[in-house]
């Protein structure tokens, strides 16, 4: 069973993680099976493959932040909106939005589904 705080504490630990590039903290806090989805290609993505594109973002931004929204804690998880911030290579500002549902079995991300709008990523891109 699941503690009602426990998956906003999880999503703290993630967020400081995905903020710091910290891979091996991210690892740690997914779950080893953990399933991944974005809604711009509907495929699962593994683990070691969402890694990489978190790596991948942070060559392409400087000064990456969270801007976190709003987080909601549901049973056994939580909903976050948020927007991706940072600087791309050429001094733009870049912002992401997106909402992400999550859920959490003993201290770990299960499954992560976010939406997010695929022309505000195109400046990662380019």
């Amino acid at each position: 069973m699941t503690d009602t705080n426990e998956p906003m504490a999880v999503a703290e630990r993630f967020i400081d993680a995905l903020n710091h590039c910290d891979a091996d903290a991210v690892r740690g806090i997914y779950a080893p099976d953990a399933k991944i989805w974005h809604n711009f290609d509907n495929k699962l993505q593994p683990v070691e493959e969402n890694i990489e594109t978190m790596k991948f973002v942070h060559s392409k931004l400087s000064d990456l932040n969270y801007d976190i929204k709003q987080r909601i804690p549901i049973p056994g998880g939580f909903v976050q909106q948020h927007v991706l911030r940072g600087t791309l290579k050429s001094g733009e500002p870049f912002g992401l939005e997106a909402c992400a549902i999550v859920k959490v079995e003993d201290g770990r991300i299960t499954e992560l589904e976010e939406y997010l709008d695929t022309g505000q990523a195109k400046a990662l891109f380019a």
